[in-house]
């Protein structure tokens, strides 16, 4: 990698940004839709940011407890602050916690990159819960919190808890809104729920735009899957349909590629052509938005089925697109982006498909 990394050094020049890293990591044995994930999620700055600020303030509370963010703060730190602009890190403890923590990940088989994303998002988020929560526990409980008659619970007279945002929240999370029409009544019922990433039916010859439509088009609920309306208290038929009420700073979209296939008893990788662009506008499934989000990494998968193949990464930093596979790291031309949209014809020599997708919110209003 000593030559990679100086040809990337190279082909820089005066232009490697000022306190960058451009590392490499290791693969242990079966390990690349970790380190695929794990270096998009490097590039996204705002998760990265907060995540050096929580390994810097933790470290000035002597030695935490270890634990998978405990892990993942460290392994940021460790690239972050490396005298070298570029080689190889070894994530041994990050992969050896994700193993602990996970069975699902403990065998030497291909893994699901996106599976391994919505694990460490929400395990991440349980943890800065927890943490809060002992936190908040404390300083109730510390003397000059006390009352004569115990400590004090702002949450008694079952006031509703409101629900902890925390960073990672803060980068990842939107809100869709479910809205199913009564057709009898007219009445509108909305539910609102949380997502860290958008799950997309995809296509041949398609687009991420058409995906979106797709996902937000309305649905005639008839037959027997008529909806019971609570104004008319019986089944009646109903329009339904998902929109995105408030959009996310980074939007991760993850495009359904393995399919379960009903006569072959198996799962099936789609290999079609879904065309992402750099810059993409959320206009038609959000409400009264014109928020537009910028790429600036992919996770692709590399192979033919979904049983076995290869994770590599794509990531924008600083205006120059690099490709991440294992120790290697390598300067790409955007145009080479194109590349990893899939494949026009069903049987083709090429099976490296974008599969993840990270998009930050550069502006528009919401």
């Amino acid at each position: 990698m000593g030559a990679a990394g100086s040809k990337l050094e190279k082909a820089l020049g005066d232009q490697f940004p000022e306190g960058e890293r451009y590392f490499g990591l290791e693969n242990f044995g079966n390990t690349c839709y970790c380190n695929s994930v794990l270096q998009a999620l490097y590039f996204c700055v705002p998760f990265r940011e907060q995540l050096l600020e929580y390994y810097a303030n933790n470290k000035n509370q002597g030695d935490p407890e270890e634990n998978l963010l405990t892990c993942l703060a460290d392994l940021f730190t460790q690239i972050s602050s490396q005298k070298k602009k570029t080689g190889v890190i070894a994530p041994k403890r990050f992969v050896q916690r994700v193993k602990k923590e996970n069975e699902l990940f403990r065998s030497y088989m291909h893994q699901d990159a996106h599976e391994f994303l919505n694990f460490l998002l929400n395990e991440l988020v349980d943890i800065l819960e927890k943490e809060s929560n002992a936190t908040k526990v404390s300083s109730e409980t510390s003397p000059s919190k006390k009352i004569a008659n115990g400590p004090c619970h702002p949450q008694a007279n079952g006031i509703r808890k409101e629900p902890l945002v925390t960073w990672v929240h803060k980068s990842f999370q939107g809100i869709l809104t479910n809205e199913t029409k009564c057709l009898r009544c007219e009445t509108v019922t909305a539910r609102d729920e949380t997502f860290f990433d958008l799950s997309l039916d995809i296509e041949q010859n398609s687009s991420i735009t058409s995906c979106l439509k797709n996902f937000s088009s309305t649905e005639t609920l008839n037959a027997e899957d008529k909806f019971f309306c609570d104004k008319c208290c019986s089944l009646q038929e109903a329009q339904k349909r998902m929109k995105i009420k408030k959009p996310p700073s980074i939007l991760v979209i993850h495009l359904k590629r393995f399919k379960y296939i009903e006569q072959l008893g198996r799962y099936k990788k789609l290999s079609y052509r879904v065309v992402f662009p750099l810059e993409l506008k959320l206009s038609s499934t959000v409400n009264n938005s014109d928020l537009e989000y910028s790429l600036f990494a992919v996770v692709v998968h590399v192979g033919s089925g979904p049983n076995h193949g290869h994770y590599v990464s794509l990531v924008k930093s600083h205006n120059h697109w690099l490709f991440f596979d294992d120790e290697s790291v390598e300067m790409i031309d955007e145009s080479t982006v194109q590349t990893f949209f899939g494949s026009a014809q069903e049987y083709s020599s090429n099976t490296d498909h974008g599969y993840i997708l990270f998009y930050e919110s550069v502006g528009g209003k919401s």
